[in-house]
C-alpha cells in the first residue's frame, strides 16, 4: 500500500543505555494527527529538501538520477513555518499539521484530523507510577529552539540520504519478507531473507489491539553503511507474503538510511471504537495515529505481536558481520550488560492492558545474537536479547 514514513528522532542523552516505553496500538477515539506517517510494512524517513549547491550553478547540467532525486525531495518535503539547526548537524522543519507529508495519501485527502483521544486502555496509568508533574520529552535540537504550536517537527532529508540508497524509489523501504514468522522458520532458507536476522519474543493466538513494552536504548556498532540494527515492536496483520500489515517502531542505529551512527527513537498504538492505531511515548506524550482504513488485515486488529532486535549481516568478506543487536552482548549476561524488553503487555478485545497469555521466543542463528524470556513481579514478562555478531561463537 504504496510508501510509508516515519518519523525519526536522535537520542538527546549521552548515557548508552536508557530506558524508553512505547504503547502501540491502543483502540481510541480522537486524537493528534500523525508527526508520523506510516502506511504499511516499510521504514522511510519523514523528508524535506536540502538544495545541493553543485545542482544549483548556473549551467551545471544535472544527471537524469538528480533529476529524479530533487523530484522526490520536492514532494517529501513542505514548506516550513520554522527550521532549525540541531547541534548534531540536522535541519528540523516545522511544517503545519495540516501541510503535513501524510496528507499526500490518497485515502487522507479530505481526512479530518482527530485532535485528542477520549480514553485509553484499562490500567495503563493505573502503575502506582503517577506524577503530578509531566515528565519533559527532550532532544538535541530543543537547544535550538521549538516548534510552535500547530506545527510538527520533521527531519530534513538531504540529496545525501537519498542517494545513498540503492535506488531513489527504495530510499528507505523495507520488504515484508524482512519480518521474521518464528511459526514457519526453514533454517537452508536463512540466506534467502535478504539477511536479516532477528532475535524476539512474540505472542499470538489472539485478536491485539494494540501492545506496550519498556525498552532498554543502546548504540550498537554497525560494521558496515549498508547494515543497520534495531529493537522494536512489530504490529502485524495477514499472512507473511505480499498481503502482510506491519507498523514498526523503536529505536536504531542506520548509516544508510540516516548518514551516521547515531542511535534513533520513533513509536506508537489502535481504537475499539473507530480503530485508529495510535502511537504514544512514555506516560504523557500521545504522538499520533495511523486512521485504520489505510490498512486491510490491520483495519480491526493485529494477529501477531513481537518485539525485539534485528539486524543485517551483509556478510563483509564472506563472513559474519559484527554488526551488535542491542547491547552488543548475549541474553546470557544479564542485566547491565544485555539489552532488554521489560512489562511487554497487549490490549485484548475488552480493552485491557494486560501480559500476553504465551510468549515465545524466536532467532534464526542464537550462535550469533539470541533471547531468553523470564517473567517476574517487577518486570513482569520480559527478556533480554542481542549479540556481538561476529564472534569465536558465530563465525
Amino acid at each position: 500500500m504504496g510508501e510509508t514514513r516515519a518519523c525519526n528522532s536522535k537520542m538527546a542523552r549521552e548515557r548508552v543505555h536508557d530506558e524508553e516505553e512505547f504503547l502501540v496500538g491502543e483502540k481510541m477515539r480522537g486524537g493528534k494527527a500523525m508527526a508520523a506517517h506510516v502506511s504499511v510494512g516499510w521504514w522511510l524517513v519523514v523528508a524535506a529538501c536540502l538544495s545541493c549547491a553543485a545542482a544549483e550553478r548556473v549551467g551545471d547540467p544535472e544527471s537524469q538520477q538528480q533529476l529524479e532525486v530533487r523530484r522526490h525531495l520536492k514532494r517529501f518535503n513542505k514548506t516550513p513555518v520554522k527550521s532549525i539547526k540541531s547541534p548534531d548537524g540536522d535541519i528540523i522543519d516545522c511544517v503545519h499539521i495540516s501541510h503535513q507529508p501524510a496528507f499526500d495519501h490518497p485515502f487522507l485527502k479530505n481526512h479530518t484530523i482527530q485532535m485528542r483521544p477520549s480514553f485509553h486502555p484499562e490500567k495503563l496509568l493505573d502503575d502506582g507510577k503517577a506524577t503530578s508533574q509531566k515528565e519533559a520529552m527532550v532532544q538535541q535540537w530543543h537547544q535550538n529552539g521549538r516548534c510552535p504550536e500547530d506545527t510538527i517537527p520533521i527531519r530534513r532529508t538531504t540529496m545525501n540520504d537519498v542517494l545513498r540508497a540503492s535506488s531513489v524509489k527504495r530510499y528507505g523501504r523495507k520488504k515484508h519478507k524482512d519480518i521474521p514468522n518464528p511459526l514457519s522458520f526453514d533454517p537452508n532458507l536463512l540466506n534467502e531473507n535478504n539477511g536479516h536476522q532477528h532475535a524476539i519474543a512474540y505472542a499470538e493466538g489472539e485478536k491485539y489491539y494494540g501492545a506496550k513494552a519498556t525498552i532498554n536504548v543502546w548504540q550498537p556498532k554497525v560494521q558496515e553503511s549498508n547494515e543497520f540494527s534495531l529493537s522494536q515492536l512489530w504490529i502485524l496483520g495477514g499472512s507473511f507474503g505480499e498481503d502482510l500489515n506491519s507498523i514498526e517502531v523503536g529505536w536504531q542505529v542506520s548509516p544508510d538510511l540516516y548518514g551516521d551512527n547515531y542511535t534513533r527513537l520513533f513509536t506508537y498504538w489502535t481504537d475499539p471504537k473507530e480503530g485508529h492505531w495510535w502511537m504514544q511515548f512514555g506516560r504523557d506524550y500521545v504522538l499520533g495515529y495511523w486512521p485504520s482504513f489505510l490498512f486491510s488485515y490491520l483495519a480491526d486488529s493485529a494477529s501477531m505481536i513481537q518485539w525485539g532486535g534485528e539486524a543485517v549481516n551483509s556478510e563483509p568478506d564472506g563472513v559474519h558481520t559484527a554488526t551488535e543487536m542491542g547491547s552488543g552482548h548475549f541474553a546470557e549476561e544479564g542485566y547491565s550488560k544485555a539489552s532488554y524488553f521489560r512489562n511487554i503487555q497487549i490490549v485484548d478485545g475488552s480493552n485491557n492492558l494486560r501480559a500476553p497469555t504465551r510468549v515465545g521466543s524466536f532467532t534464526e542463528q542464537s550462535n550469533c545474537y539470541n533471547v531468553q524470556n523470564g517473567n517476574n513481579g517487577e518486570w513482569g514478562q520480559y527478556f533480554y536479547y542481542g549479540g556481538p555478531g561476529r564472534s569465536s561463537t558465530c563465525p
